[in-house]
């Protein structure tokens, strides 16, 4: 698993500093471990002053959810270019440019 990134441990500290259960906060860190999905997390955090682990796990899930829809979304538009490049220039110089 990726190591945890300076807004992650942010996000570590954000929880342990409101009380939740070691392991919550444990889980959580080790899968938002980016910058963009830590963020996330505490700008969801910061709206409220004590939210239910239910909750919290619930946007974890969400997060990493939109995370994957974006992933997929920038490899089906790679694909999408090389269909398109393809079209354009033949599949010969289309696959040499592989």
């Amino acid at each position: 698993m990726k190591q945890r990134t300076q807004l992650s441990m942010q996000l570590y500290d954000m929880l342990l500093e409101r009380g939740y259960h070691e392991e919550l906060w444990d889980v959580i860190t080790r899968n938002l471990n980016t910058d963009y999905t830590a963020g996330r997390m505490i700008g969801y955090l910061c709206q409220y002053s004590h939210l239910p682990e239910g909750e919290v796990v619930d946007e974890m899930l969400a997060i990493l959810s939109d995370r994957d829809a974006l992933i997929k979304k920038k490899e089906m538009e790679q694909a999408q270019a090389k269909i398109n490049e393809i079209y354009q220039y033949g599949f010969c110089v289309a696959v040499d440019k592989v």
